[in-house]
């Protein structure tokens, strides 16, 4: 059967391809017959939307489900405690290389001395970032890590519900050890969570075959919506951001893959679709099932690692958002407001990305540690206001890299733990 379908259809990653080539081809039509308010424009959002809302409507149960049934499983190898070690190791020692090329090419590039954008431009955001949000973050307010917000608009009261993932993090490892330590007696509900694994497994994989039409209409909406125009004011800060990404994922990544002996080629060929997803997705948290999936099935990585390397990295391995984004727009508002800073600055500048990373939480948008950093080094929240007219085009490329370190960690830890399993398909 499977000679059969390969027979009918390409694989998935060229599906993927082939859906993004077509929501290019759609975005354009769509410009020109009205924009996102013409029915092409808004057929492309609104099923844009709906994918996403599928892919993050899994998100709460299958990490949950996924890291307690890990650390069920992990109870049984006798490196776990190396493993997440090791793992934490690697997501600083990638993260303080990403940051490094991010002020190099800040330094180097000097955005803020060549912007074309008006001091009067200049606001604050209406959210911040702090360190002491980022550590009340981490205690669950509930059991599920559900949020809720309500806003009054014209006198009728919109409530948006949302889920924090490194609250559900927190208390999936918590409950884990403590159903583990139980023994017997919890041994009902450990079996009972490797049966809902199993169910939202088989949904995701029903998920993930849309995958190719969801690419198609995130990419053509992200054509229509922003286009490429708003580039032009800050063309230096646009290239130097998407050039410390391209490093990224074109030097840094396949250096690190080479010296553990795997092929770059290997790794980004299986991992492409979830990087693909990432950037028309532009949400970690969107793309951590496709991540996840790809890890295990494409990758090699054993399933009781990946389900709780991945949805970690998914909240804390923020390569693109946290360190070369950060550390470049940080030089830029420094360089355009005439402050000067020294080489202690850019010190903290490394700190911050290193040890912030999970501030950002997996969501769309990196303004939350932005804001942190610019904070941390006293420097005018204000700048952020000229950076955000061309944030959602920063954003695809900025989740992209977060999704391949996202993968890259786990990958290159299974594979120094002789844990990697040979893949042929």
């Amino acid at each position: 059967m499977s000679t059969a379908r390969a027979g009918r259809l390409p694989g998935f990653g060229v599906q993927v391809a082939i859906g993004m080539a077509a929501g290019l081809a759609l975005g354009f039509a769509a410009r020109s017959l009205g924009g996102a308010d013409a029915p092409l424009g808004t057929t492309l959002h609104t099923l844009g939307q709906i994918f996403v809302q599928l892919l993050k409507a899994l998100v709460p149960a299958l990490v949950f489900t996924a890291i307690v049934g890990s650390i069920a499983a992990l109870r049984d190898l006798n490196n776990a405690a190396r493993l997440v070690a090791q793992t934490l190791l690697w997501f600083a020692l990638t993260a303080l290389a990403a940051v490094s090329i991010g002020i190099a090419l800040g330094l180097l590039l000097q955005p803020g001395l060549h912007a074309g954008v008006s001091p009067a431009t200049a606001a604050a955001p209406s959210t911040t970032g702090s360190w002491l949000d980022f550590l009340k973050g981490l205690v669950p307010a509930n059991m599920l890590g559900l949020t809720a917000s309500t806003t009054l608009t014209d006198g009728a009261a919109t409530t948006i519900v949302g889920f924090n993932v490194l609250q559900i993090i927190v208390a999936a490892i918590a409950i884990g050890a403590a159903a583990v330590s139980v023994g017997d007696a919890g041994a009902g509900f450990l079996a009972f969570n490797a049966s809902a694994l199993a169910v939202f497994r088989r949904l995701l994989r029903w998920v993930i075959a849309l995958t190719p039409i969801g690419s198609a209409a995130l990419i053509g909406d992200a054509v229509v919506r922003y286009g490429w125009t708003t580039l032009t004011s800050l063309g230096t800060y646009a290239l130097a951001v998407y050039l410390g990404l391209a490093l990224v994922l074109c030097v840094v990544y396949p250096t690190v893959l080479a010296l553990h002996g795997l092929s770059p080629s290997w790794f980004y060929r299986r991992a492409w679709p979830a990087i693909q997803l990432g950037f028309v997705s532009r949400s970690s948290v969107g793309t951590l099932p496709v991540t996840e999936e790809l890890t295990e099935r494409a990758l090699g990585v054993p399933r009781a690692y990946a389900a709780f390397a991945v949805p970690l990295g998914a909240t804390t391995k923020m390569d693109g958002c946290a360190a070369v984004y950060p550390a470049i727009s940080a030089i830029f508002v420094a360089q355009f407001f005439g402050i000067a800073l020294h080489l202690s600055d850019y010190a903290v500048i490394a700190a911050v990305s290193v040890l912030g990373s999970a501030a950002t939480a997996g969501l769309t948008g990196a303004t939350v540690m932005l804001t942190l950093t610019l904070s941390t080094l006293g420097l005018p929240l204000e700048g952020v206001g000229l950076l955000l007219a061309i944030d959602p085009i920063l954003d695809m490329g900025r989740t992209a890299t977060n999704v391949a370190g996202q993968m890259l960690v786990p990958v290159i830890v299974a594979r120094r733990e002789r844990l990697l399993a040979p893949v042929t398909a």
